[in-house]
Order: structure tokens, then sequence, then C-alpha cells
């Protein structure tokens, strides 16, 4: 079947509806992994052993199941205990716990480049622990890990469409939807390809940057 570029042009704008889906579920996703991943890492440092292993447990068992169990059980399963949640929601919600678990151990990994005597200078000048991490630690475990986030970003992106598995009508659920209706394959599916190169090579390229500018610090 050819390409009908006014059937593309017509489907567009449905498109990039669910390409806006797409990006509020990445970003949501996002932010929700970097504070989960924070509170992971905090736990795995914890001088409280049952912390310790809740967060080790936690990384193993989200890092050793697919994204899409994960989906299933927080939007299928969880309506069996009581606890209901919007498709969307549990979308960004099924990305922030599957993502938490990697950006802990990029957490991790930052912290343990920071040199101990940074931690044993912040001591030394009596900062408190809220301003040692914030003011000494923080600032220096972040900027090496920042590509790697922004790479996790971009990887988030491109794992949306699984999205579409808990009735997320996002950008490819949308060209599925359209497919299904129109029995046209070749242009919603080239329209996602080209949007999705079009959102992820900016995003690549600045990862690329940041992770140059590291390089040259």
């Amino acid at each position: 079947m050819p390409f009908d570029f006014g059937f593309a042009l017509s489907i567009l704008p449905i498109l990039l509806k669910g390409a806006v889906v797409t990006v509020i579920a990445t970003f949501g996703g996002f932010a929700g992994a970097l504070v989960g991943g924070a509170v992971v890492a905090a736990a795995n440092r914890s001088r409280l052993l049952v912390l310790r292993l809740f967060a080790r447990v936690f990384v193993y068992v989200v890092r050793n199941t697919p994204l899409l169990v994960q989906l299933y059980f927080v939007f299928y399963v969880l309506p069996g205990f009581g606890i209901t949640i919007d498709a969307l929601a549990a979308g960004i919600l099924g990305l922030s716990i599957h993502y938490s678990a990697f950006t802990a151990e990029i957490y991790r990994a930052g912290i343990g480049a920071v040199p101990r005597g940074q931690f044993e200078a912040a001591d030394a000048l009596g900062l408190n622990l809220w301003h040692k991490w914030v003011l000494v630690v923080a600032p220096q475990a972040i900027r090496p890990v920042l590509p790697v986030l922004g790479n996790y970003l971009i990887g988030m992106f491109k794992e949306t469409p699984i999205l579409a598995a808990i009735t997320i009508i996002e950008l490819f659920g949308a060209a599925q939807d359209i497919a299904g209706k129109t029995y046209r394959y070749n242009e919603p599916y080239t329209l996602v390809a080209v949007i999705f190169l079009l959102i992820s090579i900016p995003c690549s390229l600045v990862v690329r940057r940041l992770d140059t500018t590291r390089g040259r610090a």
C-alpha cells in the first residue's frame, strides 16, 4: 500500500496528542524515579539494617522483573486490594518504580566517587547531616552521573509504547488505534518513528554534550 501524504497529515493531530501523553508520562516517570532513587539510595546508606535490606531487596526485585509485569501489577492487581489508580497515573507510577531501582544505583556510584576526605572535611566544619549532603556531597556526586541519568531519560521515553498495554493512548497507542480502524499501517507507524526521532535526537545531543563537558572538567 503506497504512502498517502494526505492521510498522514489528517492523522498527525491525533498522533501529536498521543505524543503529549508520551512526554507527560516520560517526565512524570523520570521525576518520580529521581526522587524514588534518592530515597532508595539514602536507605541503602542508612545505619538501620532493615532499611538497607529493604533498599537491596527493592533494587534486586525491580531490576530483575520486566517493566510490563510491574505495570500490570500497579494497574490490574492493586485494584484487587482496593487501590484504584487512573491509567496515566499508574503508568507514571510504574515507570517511577522501575527506574528508581536504576537511578538508586547511579546515585550510589556517584556518592562512591566523592573522596572520603570531603565527608571528613564536612564533619570537621561542624556541618549537620542536611548541609553536608546538600552543600558538599550532592554537587560532587550529581555532576558525574548527569549523562547517565540523561541516557535513562531517553531510554524511558523509548519504552513508553509499553504503556499501551494498560490502556494509555500515548503516541504508539494512538498509532495502533488508527491502524486498527483504518487498516493502514505505513502512515501511522512511519509518523511515530519520525516523531520519536525528532524528540530523541536533540535529547541525545544534549546528553552527549554533558558527557563531553564532564570529560573536560
